[in-house]
């Protein structure tokens, strides 16, 4: 057994976190170098450390990004008494609960590492007990005795791939960290879903389906009407209020990338209340083209707020030339995922020159049903299936983006809409209150729930997609939409199943190729259906 500046259990300050890294892992005959090579690919999430542990069976593999507690965090994390040895990306939320539990059991801990107490979980009661985990994770983890079992969490914040070639099972936190004459062979690793060489694939966690005990106090009867009652919008507030307060605990300074949008409107006015409150002023981060709708809001609100507000005011040449960089870090070809990832990219840039964590409006419109295709929806049971698709979606899209851009600039992305109470709740609710119709338009849920939260025009503005709002979409649509003749197009649509849409989706195609040689990318790279 060898390793390489691995983290051996000790004690560590109260509040040590490890939310952003990079994970390689392998079971089955696997050779060192590869997985060093794989590390080297992986090291924009984690230049501040790495260490590596080679056991008869496994091979793990760990860069990690400081954000607190310097010397306490490197991975893999070991305990010699347990036998155990992980490498884990993202954060527990629930640890010191589950960990008080373990120590009334007897177990004994070095550190407050939300990552050890994962460690006593397996040990003491075995991979199932992963189900318990709340939070944004993936992990593996490897015995002396030659067991070995994966994670990720239930709606695939964390990201984690894995090749499965025979005997050997290869596993990373992107796409690129694979060998190129592995990545045709590359799969997601599903979220909610555990693994281990004997059980083989298993559904870890599930999402909440049906009325919750919860909801089911708040609504008047058992066939709820299409008004909710006042009950149902204090929960949908408190229980967000509660979500951003929660991501606001930080040993480093914290702030919000506010679009100008409903989501991060609501986030940055719930988040500036709770740091006036401390004595503190929130920062707040926006990006747009000169006369942008969504700078021009964002500027407003945080005007209204008094927050420490900083902008970026970009250039159509600008978007243009960024957009190779951004399809090499978001690993898609998308246009729609594109379009919102370059100004994503520039406003997290500027934000990480001022903060370590930043809070995200993400997940808003999958539980409230905010895109304008689930506006032709009129019965609820298809707009609650089709949110479900949504949600389930979400690591192929959304957050794919929000962890690679977050992940390559030193900043941890915080997404109260994706919290596991807020997620439960919005899915219990009846979805006919989430319908929209000519009386009231899209989340009109979440807007009543707010009212008297931010002005009546911005609280009731109507949706525009990030890219759009931004200015970003037109401008990328303009250009790569002519960089592609009709000929050429005609003949490189079907490199990919299904085929590429337009001439647009073809150039970013081309750029994709460049940076993930030998890659295939279906069922690996999510593709929109543009509304």
């Amino acid at each position: 057994m060898r390793s390489r500046r691995a983290g051996t259990l000790r004690s560590a300050s109260p509040h040590e976190e490890h939310p952003i890294s990079a994970i390689v892992a392998a079971h089955g005959p696997f050779d060192p170098r590869e997985g060093a090579r794989m590390l080297d690919r992986l090291t924009h999430r984690g230049p501040d450390g790495e260490g590596e542990v080679a056991l008869d069976h496994a091979w793990l593999g760990h860069r990690r990004l400081a954000i607190v507690d310097l010397e306490g965090g490197a991975q893999p994390l070991h305990d010699p008494d347990l036998g155990l040895w992980l490498v884990g990306d993202g954060e527990v939320y629930n640890h010191q609960r589950l960990r008080d539990e373990l120590v009334e059991r007897g177990r004994a801990f070095a550190t407050r590492s939300d990552h050890e107490t994962v460690l006593h979980l397996l040990a003491l009661d075995g991979p199932g007990a992963l189900a318990r985990l709340w939070g944004m994770f993936a992990l593996v983890a490897a015995g002396q005795d030659g067991a070995v079992v994966a994670a990720r969490d239930l709606l695939g914040i964390s990201p984690l791939y894995w090749v499965r070639d025979g005997e050997t099972v290869i596993f990373a936190s992107e796409l690129k960290a694979f060998d190129p004459h592995r990545r045709a062979d590359v799969e997601p690793f599903p979220p909610g879903h555990l693994w281990t060489p004997q059980g083989g694939l298993q559904q870890l966690q599930q999402l909440p389906a049906g009325r919750s005990a919860r909801v089911a106090a708040l609504l008047d009867d058992d066939e709820p009407g299409q008004e909710p009652p006042a009950a149902a919008l204090a929960a949908i507030r408190d229980t967000l209020i509660t979500a951003v307060a929660r991501c606001m605990e930080a040993d480093v300074p914290v702030g919000t990338l506010l679009s100008g949008g409903l989501d991060s409107s609501l986030v940055t006015a719930i988040a500036a209340h709770l740091a006036e409150g401390e004595g503190r002023r929130l920062a707040t981060f926006s990006v747009g083209l000169a006369d942008s709708a969504d700078l021009a809001a964002a500027r407003r609100l945080a005007e209204e707020l008094g927050t420490d507000h900083h902008e970026r005011i970009y250039t159509p040449d600008e978007l243009i030339d960024w957009v190779p960089e951004v399809i090499g870090v978001i690993e898609s070809f998308d246009p729609q995922l594109v379009h919102s990832s370059v100004p994503n990219l520039l406003v997290t840039r500027l934000a990480s020159r001022h903060v370590k964590v930043v809070l995200i409006g993400e997940g808003a419109d999958e539980l409230f049903a905010g895109y304008s295709h689930y506006g032709r929806i009129d019965s609820d049971e298809e707009l609650h299936a089709a949110l479900l698709e949504t949600i389930e979606g979400l690591h192929a899209g959304g957050l794919q983006r929000v962890d690679r851009i977050s992940g390559a600039h030193g900043v941890e992305p915080r997404l109260p809409f994706l919290d596991v109470d807020l997620v439960e709740l919005g899915l219990a609710l009846p979805a006919r209150w989430k319908l929209a119709h000519e009386d009231r338009g899209e989340k009109w849920l979440l807007r009543s729930a707010f009212e008297g939260w931010l002005p009546e025009d911005l609280l009731w503005r109507p949706k525009v997609q990030f890219g759009e709002g931004t200015g970003a979409r037109g401008v990328l649509r303009e250009h790569y939409g002519a960089a592609v003749t009709h000929e050429a197009f005609e003949r490189e649509r079907t490199a990919v199943d299904p085929p590429l849409r337009t001439p647009e989706e073809a150039a970013y195609y081309r750029i994709f190729q460049r940076h993930l040689t030998g890659l295939d990318p279906e069922g690996v790279v999510g593709r929109f259906v543009e509304p």
